[in-house]
């Protein structure tokens, strides 16, 4: 249809070129003029034949890429076809198998469903029948021996329980041996660790310091007219001053250390000056108490360096050399607390813990000391408040208040303070201690152990870090003596304030006496 179109296209457009040259032309050279309008009409003709042989060979080719990608397409959806088939009939197989499987499962479980309901009816009666013969036993019982059912469980009952008691006694006994073996065996191990690498000073604090004078002409100069001179020195330093017929000495005296030190600097050196008059005694102790705060703050910076610990807080710092003018039981504040820092690095390392970490609450643990005197509330309280406001480790603030039994220790550093201030403490000649303590811990001790059945009496001995306990052989035997012990011990922990640690010793004996006539 196409080809035809074109044709006649081609004929009217080559008849109307040819008949307007001829009537252009017909006047001159008719004849030359058709044969042009012919031979052009059939050069437009061979141009159309060759138009029209492209447009079918571009006709067919385009119908036969179309026809291919037909084809294509078919052979792909085919073939799409063909796997969804494959995979339905493999899925419907699977099925089927499943379906089968379950089905034979269901069998089995109803066969072992009856099974076990007949087991069960089986289980019933024969229980039905052993309680019935139990009944039959238990009457025939009660007659033979005279006793109710519930007397006779009562006494079998109480049997069990003291067979069970002298058993579980034995073996808390026998592991409890091996358990304290180890932990000694341990213990002194890392002990010994800690003490034989680290050896503190000894440094006991006195009430008084002594100020040596050339001659006891200055002590009448340091008095003053009518006693205008010490009046003043006691007012501004804040201390007692004792001068007697002491030979080239005055005494200061106060529980303060800190103002103690700063009086006695600033006696030294109104002597030395020569001009002791209040004007003067003012000016020289505002002087001293300068040099005296830029002292301690030097002095914490190098301890906090020689401990190699990280920055702390300029408070915290100053109130680390603070602590060298403290004193608790005669003993120093600084000098044990370093003690305990070492002490609890050692340890510390020993135990697989942070030997730094373990350092720095040792240092901390007794900041608060720092503080008592100018602020109220305990030592423990100042100091973890102190610590949580500069954002120290919670193992620190943990050990301030463990290591006098606030709280449980929760960490290897903390547990490790607690053992070295302990250590530090309780070594012989380390604190002084007040009668008067020391004798209501002696007495609650020996409370404590004769409260307990079986108890004949109690003796606190070595000085009250040990208890002797005896024990009446008639109602505690060897193994009731192991618990004894262990139940003495808990309720001491509980109840008793005291350093180091204290030995609970039950002892039992049996005396036979008689007599040859």
């Amino acid at each position: 249809m196409l080809s035809t179109i074109i044709v006649l296209i081609a004929a009217i457009i080559g008849g109307g070129i040819g008949y307007l040259v001829a009537k252009k032309f017909n006047d001159v050279n008719q004849d030359i003029f058709i044969e042009q309008a012919k031979a052009k009409a059939k050069a437009i003709e061979y141009e159309a034949e060759l138009v029209l042989k492209d447009a079918k060979n571009s006709v067919m080719n385009a119908e036969f890429e179309a026809r291919k990608k037909f084809d294509d397409k078919v052979n792909k959806i085919q073939k799409e076809y063909n796997q969804k088939l494959d995979e339905v009939v493999k899925r419907e197989q699977k099925l089927f198998t499943q379906e089968e499987r379950i089905k034979s499962d269901k069998d089995e479980i109803e066969k072992i469903k009856k099974n076990l309901c007949d087991e069960r009816n089986e289980n019933i009666n024969l229980k039905r029948n052993y309680e019935e013969k139990i009944t039959q036993a238990l009457k025939i019982l009660e007659r033979s021996a005279g006793l109710t059912q519930n007397e006779a469980k009562e006494i079998i009952l109480q049997k069990v329980e003291e067979k069970s008691r002298n058993e579980i006694a034995h073996i808390v006994r026998k592991y409890e041996e091996e358990a304290k073996s180890e932990a000694k065996r341990r213990a002194n191990y890392i002990l010994a660790q800690a003490t034989s690498r680290f050896a503190g000073e000894f440094a006991a604090e006195r009430l008084i310091n002594v100020v040596n004078i050339k001659n006891d002409e200055l002590k009448g100069r340091i008095i003053g007219k009518e006693g205008r001179n010490v009046k003043t020195l006691e007012m501004v330093l804040g201390v007692d001053i004792i001068i007697d017929d002491t030979p080239g000495a005055i005494i200061v005296s106060c529980f303060n250390l800190y103002r103690r030190a700063i009086a006695t600097k600033v006696i030294e050196l109104l002597v030395d000056d020569g001009r002791i008059q209040p004007a003067r005694i003012e000016e020289i102790h505002e002087k001293v108490c300068k040099e005296f705060d830029n002292a301690i703050l030097e002095e914490g910076e190098t301890i906090i360096m020689d401990l190699g610990l990280s920055r702390m807080h300029p408070e915290i710092t100053k109130l680390i050399g603070k602590l060298k003018y403290r004193a608790s039981y005669g003993q120093n504040a600084l000098a044990h607390s370093l003690e305990v820092a070492h002490l609890a690095g050692i340890i510390a390392a020993e135990c697989g813990g942070d030997e730094n970490l373990a350092r720095r609450a040792g240092i901390l643990h007794d900041i608060g000391k720092a503080l008592t005197h100018d602020f109220e509330g305990s030592h423990v309280d100042l100091g973890a408040e102190l610590c949580k406001r500069y954002k120290e480790h919670p193992a620190v603030i943990n050990a301030i208040y463990a290591h006098h039994g606030h709280e449980e220790a929760t960490s290897i550093e903390s547990a490790a303070v607690c053992a070295a201030d302990t250590l530090s403490a309780a070594r012989p000649g380390a604190r002084r201690e007040v009668l008067e303590a020391f004798l209501k811990r002696v007495s609650e001790l020996e409370e404590i152990a004769k409260s307990k059945e079986g108890i004949k009496n109690a003796y606190a001995i070595n000085a009250g870090r040990e208890i002797r306990v005896i024990a009446n052989a008639k109602l505690v035997n060897d193994d009731e003596a192991v618990l004894l012990a262990k139940e003495i011990a808990e309720e001491i922990q509980e109840k008793v304030q005291y350093p180091g640690e204290i030995k609970v010793n039950v002892i039992r004996e049996i005396r036979a006496i008689d007599y040859a006539k």
